[in-house]
């Protein structure tokens, strides 16, 4: 079976632990994606209050999350053409930072699965694995 793309939309906490995942075709657009991913989020996390996204959420995507879910979409807009080199933008780090360590999972470098729920599958698996390996670190003692 040949795979021509998909995109990866993560929803994670303030710390950049996965929350909920969506795996869909590269034709979908994010704020399609966004609108399946966010119900979905708000029903499982009652207390979801407000997210931030990028701005290919632009568009209904704050007005509708407001209305019907009663979650503030702020929109992290970058700075334009004209800023060069490395570029601060205000809680999008929290995912990039997830995407990296999604990547650090040899399996998820490419895309070897031929659904989306078994995408779906590797991603949480290795959250899990970060997750872990942080709980296990040994923390020095406090005094």
């Amino acid at each position: 079976m040949r795979i021509n793309g998909r995109k990866r939309y993560l929803l994670t906490d303030l710390l950049g632990l996965l929350l909920a995942v969506l795996v869909t075709l590269a034709s979908t657009t994010d704020r399609d994606a966004a609108r399946i991913l966010l119900p979905t989020a708000r029903g499982r996390f009652g207390r979801l209050a407000r997210v931030w996204v990028d701005g290919g959420y632009t568009g209904h995507l704050s007005d509708q999350s407001a209305a019907q879910l009663q979650v503030v979409a702020d929109i992290v807009r970058s700075g334009g053409y004209d800023t060069r080199g490395f570029q601060f933008l205000p809680r999008r780090w929290v995912v990039e930072r997830s995407f990296g360590h999604l990547m650090r999972t040899r399996r998820l470098v490419r895309d070897f699965e031929s659904r989306t729920t078994s995408a779906e599958a590797m991603i949480y698996w290795s959250m899990a694995l970060l997750m872990t390996r942080r709980l296990a670190r040994s923390h020095p003692a406090r005094g």
